[in-house]
């Protein structure tokens, strides 16, 4: 908690962007400090595929997990990818507590 305020990271497909910006929002109206992700490489980003950038991003992903009072997977459907099944063991193994839009 940074104050008052709950800070958490948004994970899941890129391709979910709406979702994502919706649950972005929804979250800071509710009260809490949103992490989300810099880029949707799923989305038309396309700078996220050039050499080392997916490596990188994946990379200060789990660190915006390091800052988090907990995780929000953006998982339309049910579906959840290998990177945020990654991100979701991180955040646990890491004590953070773990939610789900569906």
């Amino acid at each position: 908690m940074i104050g008052k305020y709950k800070v958490i990271t948004l994970c899941g497909s890129t391709k979910f962007k709406e979702q994502y910006l919706e649950a972005q929002k929804r979250l800071t109206l509710e009260g809490n400090i949103v992490i989300s992700v810099g880029l949707f490489g799923h989305s038309g980003d396309d700078e996220v595929w050039t050499e080392g950038t997916k490596a990188m991003l994946d990379d200060m992903h789990l660190r915006k997990i390091d800052m988090a009072d907990e995780v929000f997977v953006i998982n339309v459907g049910g579906y959840i990818g290998s990177s945020t099944r990654n991100e979701i063991k991180y955040a646990i193994d890491h004590g953070k507590e773990v939610r789900y839009l569906e």
